[in-house]
């Protein structure tokens, strides 16, 4: 478990007496998860599963994931979320995007909230307003996506220096981000079309050929729910469509897209799980510091490069943590 990749760390905290949950009503501790896109069977809810495992909890036994898949309606996520609290869960994971957090927040008052937010800044809306002490039922993982999408634009620029203009894929959950990058992009030299995306399941190849021809160089994907797990689609409609690409999480790049910078998401949902565990051993989670990542991955796919006619810079080769061959 790498806790050193993130500031604000858990060990700050006030060290608390065990108090277990022999004393509940239940010896079973009940995690309540409510999912947009991603089932229960994608690697990051296998590491936090396995965390939890190293951390003493076995499914069965002591632990129980009640995971409720919403198969892409988010509109159900409050319905869904005040089920949860009705089958008295002990803490909420609230995953990926805004509505989770605001839906858990909504049906409980009381109900420790761990969130994994990816998706959006729960500070900038208001969530949360202290990372050493929340203040309230709620505490976890800040993915800091705003300022890493104009970062993703910089290297974008950086890897293909005559790149003059980009195709943005967005969608209503990605409009801030989608925000940033219309305000970043001039200051790069760079004129961008934006594509909103409606409900999946959508015909890429379609949409980016719809695209201007000027601006079908390069493809910006930002992160949301739907987009992540269409990453395998995604890299294959970019190569088809002859267009450099560039995405939020290591999983695109190893699914054939060009570059990807960010965090590693294993990593954030194992450290869910600590989150999880000091709350069971008796910790508020008003108390708990909010962190975020400071390791941040780049992972260029030379193998996309080649099939593109693309040279990508020595230099900033170098400064990938990952090649991918």
């Amino acid at each position: 478990m790498r806790r050193r990749e993130f500031i604000s760390g858990l060990a700050t905290a006030p060290v608390l007496p065990r108090i277990g949950y022999a004393q509940t009503s239940t010896s079973m501790l009940r995690v309540g998860v409510v999912s947009a896109a991603n089932p229960r069977t994608a690697s990051f809810w296998v590491s936090f599963v396995r965390r939890m495992r190293e951390l003493g909890y076995t499914e069965g036994h002591n632990f129980l994931l009640d995971f409720t898949h919403l198969q892409g309606q988010l509109d159900r996520y409050p319905k869904a979320a005040a089920e949860l609290v009705q089958r008295k869960v002990d803490v909420i994971i609230a995953s990926g995007v805004e509505i989770a957090l605001k839906s858990a927040l909504a049906a409980s008052e009381t109900v420790p909230v761990v969130m994994v937010a990816i998706d959006y800044d729960p500070f900038a809306l208001g969530y949360v307003s202290n990372h050493a002490r929340p203040d309230r039922n709620v505490t976890g993982v800040f993915f800091p996506q705003l300022e890493l999408t104009g970062k993703r634009l910089e290297f974008l620029k950086e890897a293909l220096p005559d790149l003059t203009s980009v195709t943005v894929l967005w969608d209503r959950i990605s409009a801030d981000q989608w925000h940033v990058v219309q305000r970043v992009a001039p200051m790069l030299g760079l004129r961008c079309a934006g594509v909103e995306l409606g409900q999946p399941p959508v015909d890429y190849d379609h949409a980016l050929s719809q695209v201007p021809s000027d601006h079908r160089g390069a493809l910006v994907v930002l992160m949301t729910p739907a987009l992540f797990l269409d990453r395998a689609r995604l890299a294959e409609a970019a190569i088809r469509q002859s267009m450099a690409s560039i995405f939020g999480l290591r999983g695109y790049a190893e699914a054939g897209g060009l570059i990807s910078y960010g965090s590693n998401i294993d990593v954030l949902f194992e450290r869910a799980a600590d989150y999880v565990d000091r709350i069971a051993k008796g910790a508020k989670p008003g108390d708990l510091p909010v962190e975020q990542p400071t390791r941040l991955e780049l992972v260029i796919n030379l193998k996309t490069a080649r099939a593109l006619g693309l040279t990508i810079p020595p230099t900033f080769l170098a400064r990938a943590d990952e090649v991918i061959e």
